[in-house]
């Protein structure tokens, strides 16, 4: 029961900020501190979860080799410029053949 408490919890917030992005007047759309905030959010967004998904299994924080390396052919990647779906295809690429020798 808790979980679907969460669940609609989540929703109506969820709504609410749609809402309140919709209904927000232009002045305060206008200010340069919330252009910055809403241009940053979703790269620390991001960043968060590529943490949570690379460093941790559950609740336990694990240094996997084969997922640092796959995350790091992913920024060799980036860096280099190259499209988003090369940049996935590389990092699962490594990850995989690393853990298909055992690492």
């Amino acid at each position: 029961m808790a979980v679907w408490i969460a669940v609609v919890a989540t929703g109506i917030g969820c709504y609410a900020l749609k809402l309140a992005g919709l209904v927000a007047p232009q002045r305060v759309l206008a200010d340069e501190r919330v252009r910055r905030f809403t241009a940053l959010v979703p790269v620390a967004l991001l960043t968060a979860l590529v943490a949570v998904q690379t460093l941790a299994h559950g609740r336990v924080l694990e240094l996997d080799a084969a997922r640092l390396s796959g995350l790091a052919a992913a920024v060799v990647a980036l860096l280099l410029r190259a499209p988003f779906l090369v940049v996935l295809v590389a990092a699962a690429a490594v990850t995989a053949g690393l853990r298909a020798f055992g690492v």
